[in-house]
């Protein structure tokens, strides 16, 4: 697909634009909508980076550092086994104190509690500050990783990959190309990762479509995308000072043409956490056919104004899902059906 012709999507009706994106969801999952049992695990927030739309790292809007032992990182994915979550995300911010063992000390130790646990972590952010930090490849940051037990990669990093737009909302932080490179080298290595684009800040629809068909090529390459995400901008607690959100319209377009231009990605996941429960579940009628999961916890979007810090119980999951006319299913991280 050409920039002009994906750009042109957005002039579309929204009903026409979601049935045409719906079509390519049902080709691929029928009415199936997807969510997993997870626990996001945030380990610190001090961070060396400024990012201008971030609410969650330390700074004079959130004067709280705070930093988590190995044993606490540790012991919170244990007992989120034990309670059933099949995933631990664990991201967090970039944070020069803790030290490069440190990281995968505390990878070690979460498969060690939690054998059962797919480690989900290191966003491509991370890795190009571990890599920068302590001059090291991304090659060698990425054996570190796969040898401490990490088993995907999740999206996070990625924000907008227009290199003037980085320069302004998160100056400092990994390039685009060099986001982009990380997943390439995962990829190559036989592991899957998931991809993402923050959206409804400052960026215009040239914007996104730039950051899709970028996504696309690569895809192309490797194959290794699971699933795209699509992150609504949250407005509080941060120096971007936008007060309103996108409109419902505007956002599903979004989630709408991102299945149209990525249909080479299995998966497009309504991040329920950004947008509420109730819109995500709208989404999955727009070209999504995933929910997240339950999350148990999460810091870093309800840092910025989001309602999720609790995460969802699983039964309210699968209730939503099916009263909305779809068919639940439980996946694992790489989107093996668990029932």
């Amino acid at each position: 697909m050409q920039f002009e012709e994906a750009l042109k999507l957005y002039d579309l009706e929204l009903f026409d634009l979601g049935a045409r994106a719906d079509k390519i969801r049902r080709a691929y999952h029928g009415d199936k909508v997807f969510y997993n049992r997870n626990r996001h695990i945030n380990p610190t927030n001090i961070c060396v980076d400024h990012c201008k739309f971030c609410g969650f790292s330390a700074h004079r809007k959130n004067p709280n550092p705070y930093e988590m032992s190995i044993a606490e990182i540790a012991q919170t994915a244990a007992e989120a086994q034990k309670r059933g979550a099949k995933e631990a995300h664990i991201v967090g911010a970039h944070n020069k104190r803790l030290g490069l063992d440190w990281y995968f000390e505390a990878f070690a130790a979460v498969k060690k509690a939690a054998p059962n646990i797919h480690l989900k972590a290191m966003t491509a952010a991370e890795v190009e500050f571990l890599s920068r930090t302590y001059h090291l490849s991304f090659d060698e940051v990425l054996d570190r990783m796969i040898a401490s037990g990490v088993d995907s990669m999740p999206a996070g990093g990625a924000e907008i990959f227009d290199e003037e737009l980085r320069r302004e909302i998160c100056d400092g932080k990994v390039k685009s190309a060099d986001w982009l490179a990380i997943h390439e080298l995962w990829h190559k290595r036989g592991r899957k990762s998931n991809a993402s684009m923050l959206f409804g800040h400052i960026e215009t629809r040239a914007h996104r479509v730039d950051h899709l068909l970028r996504l696309r090529a690569l895809q192309e390459k490797t194959g290794g995308f699971n699933a795209f995400i699509p992150l609504l901008y949250q407005t509080k607690n941060n120096f971007l000072e936008i007060d309103k959100t996108l409109d419902a319209e505007e956002i599903l377009k979004t989630i709408a043409i991102s299945r149209i231009v990525l249909d080479n990605v299995p998966h497009i996941k309504a991040y329920w956490v950004g947008l509420t429960l109730n819109l995500a579940l709208v989404a999955q009628e727009f070209g999504a056919d995933d929910m997240d999961g339950t999350i148990e916890r999460e810091s870093i979007n309800s840092a910025a104004g989001a309602a999720s810090k609790e995460g969802v119980s699983e039964k309210l999951m699968r209730d939503l899902i099916a009263n909305a006319g779809f068919t639940p299913i439980e996946r694992d991280s790489v989107y093996n059906e668990i029932g």
